[in-house]
């Protein structure tokens, strides 16, 4: 399987990237806007994301201060609703916005990724492109910390002999029944991939996804993915040789962010 950096100039399909951003935060007020190193974290991810070989970014924002924030510098957004349930939700109301449909492909870039590698975001929409079978693409990388594999906080996935999703989980997936039942501190052999929250999609169905029905599982996990997957979507996973650049969902993320973009020791 290609890493993202063999695959960086290798995107022979043109894609958008959309970057939903909505300003409340409970855990980081006005998440959106907070500064680093001079701009708007909101404003940093368009860019970074604007590396990647998208034919085009743009910002998908809850709140005219987002707007224009994005416009202050040079980012293209688009004004959405502020009570959509969930990001697909923004981001099926961004893709009307903007005219996309049918098999038109956007990835999805979190607003809280300043960070994102680019060629990351090639090799999604590359595996989009590749994968005429599957809805979606994603990533997954190795785990390397046994405190990870069993942290509800990060995200599991477990995939079938063609790299395509079978399950994602908060529970260490796939379950080592020895090592857990004697309370191994090792990973098994096999090392669990770790689910990276971001997505390629076909926009026909990015349209269609708030109509479906919300899933018992996803409900179960609190996992979005898994409803694509309840009502019979294929996911197909790119396995990344390293984990992508530190989010922000805390204070204490920001600062360590802000502290990496002025060249400052993590």
């Amino acid at each position: 399987m290609s890493t993202p950096e063999q695959v960086c100039t290798g995107v022979n399909q043109r894609f958008t990237v959309l970057v939903p951003a909505r300003l409340s935060s409970t855990r980081l007020p006005n998440k959106p806007l907070a500064d680093l190193a001079g701009l708007p974290m909101v404003v940093r991810v368009a860019q970074q994301a604007a590396r990647s070989n998208a034919a085009r970014v743009v910002v998908a924002g809850d709140h005219d201060s987002i707007i224009q924030a994005c416009q202050q510098h040079g980012v293209e957004a688009v004004l959405t609703r502020e009570d959509h349930v969930s990001g697909s939700d923004r981001l099926a109301q961004a893709c009307e916005l903007l005219n996309l449909d049918g098999d038109d492909a956007v990835v999805n870039v979190q607003g809280d990724e300043p960070l994102i590698d680019p060629a990351m975001i090639n090799a999604v929409a590359q595996l989009l492109l590749e994968r005429t079978d599957c809805s979606m693409s994603t990533v997954a990388h190795a785990i390397d910390d046994v405190a990870d594999y069993l942290n509800p906080n990060v995200v599991k996935v477990v995939l079938d002999a063609t790299h395509t999703a079978m399950y994602f989980s908060r529970a260490p997936i796939p379950a080592w029944r020895d090592g857990l039942a004697i309370g191994n501190a090792t990973l098994p052999q096999t090392r669990p991939l770790r689910h990276v929250g971001l997505y390629g999609y076909r926009a026909g169905f990015l349209r269609r996804f708030p109509s479906l029905s919300v899933a018992p599982l996803e409900s179960l996990e609190s996992l979005e993915q898994l409803r694509a997957m309840w009502h019979g979507h294929r996911i197909a996973v790119h396995i990344s040789a390293h984990a992508p650049g530190p989010g922000v969902d805390t204070p204490q993320d920001l600062a360590r962010v802000q502290r990496l973009l002025s060249g400052q020791h993590p």
